[in-house]
């Protein structure tokens, strides 16, 4: 999403003082492109903080008072940002936002909104206060969710949403003449930051359930998984069976086609189909 916001703020020849990102941790897979990159391109000063640094008031203080920019951007920055930075830009500070705030607040929200089935989403550009994702809005995406849409696949959609926001609205921020609406939290809500670990679940779950919940983490994220008898199973891609042709299993009890070519899964209310999967039963051993 940064390297979006970057690339639509070149199309509206906006003049980019600085770029401030978080540093590539050693070792971690990009599966993202990294918004430095463009910036060094551009021969733009780029400062890449360690997580320590990006929630350090002076640290960010110094790289504004520096960068004198007149309006401050933010696309999915991973720590807040102090009142002090943020009222150091003229024409204010923003966020672009992967939800229609004030629903899904915080963190993880392309993932939170599939894991609880919604069909719809969007990306929110707000001004940015003290309290995260709670500023008044400038504008906003609708975007419809497909039954089996995954995270990535959301992503891509909200990031182009993203880039179309900023197209919209920043000439009008620029000008003095973009809206403001004050969000009414009391009608929102607000989700903390998920874990590996909570991608574990269980047979029992509803089919629908256990599908929401692998396609909300599925690669590039650790996928969902559950523990049994041969090791742990992680499932990467399902689909929930509308017609059950008869089929009666158990929850966690797996049966393969007669043509070997499927499996599906018994669960706690229908079947899911496994299109999908890896069981590790050691270290040394996957399928």
């Amino acid at each position: 999403m940064g390297a979006r916001a970057y690339r639509a703020l070149r199309k509206l020849n906006a003049t980019i003082t600085a770029v401030c990102t978080h540093e590539d941790a050693p070792g971690d897979p990009l599966w993202f492109e990294p918004l430095s990159r463009l910036g060094r391109a551009d021969g733009v000063p780029v400062e890449e903080l360690s997580t320590q640094a990006a929630r350090s008031t002076p640290a960010c203080l110094g790289l504004v008072e520096t960068a004198r920019p007149d309006i401050i951007l933010s696309a999915y920055f991973r720590s807040l940002i102090a009142p002090e930075v943020l009222s150091l830009a003229p024409r204010g500070a923003y966020n672009l936002h992967g939800s229609l705030l004030p629903r899904y607040r915080g963190r993880a929200p392309v993932n939170w909104v599939l894991v609880n089935g919604e069909t719809e989403t969007g990306m929110t550009l707000h001004h940015m206060t003290a309290r995260a994702d709670a500023g008044d809005i400038v504008g906003q995406v609708r975007l419809a969710i497909g039954p089996d849409e995954t995270a990535p696949e959301l992503q891509a959609r909200l990031d182009a949403a993203a880039e179309e926001l900023v197209l919209q609205w920043i000439p009008r921020i620029a000008n003095g003449t973009a809206p403001r609406t004050a969000q009414d939290l009391s009608t929102g809500s607000y989700y903390g930051r998920r874990t590996p670990e909570d991608g574990r679940f269980e047979w029992t779950w509803p089919a629908r359930r256990i599908h929401n919940l692998v396609r909300a983490v599925t690669r590039p994220f650790p996928g969902a998984f559950v523990d049994g008898p041969r090791g742990r199973t992680t499932l990467w891609r399902t689909r929930c069976l509308e017609d059950l042709s008869g089929l009666t299993l158990r929850p966690g009890e797996i049966q393969t086609s007669s043509d070997g070519q499927t499996q599906y899964a018994g669960t706690g209310a229908g079947v899911l189909e496994i299109l999908e999967a890896t069981i590790e039963d050691s270290p040394h051993h996957r399928t």
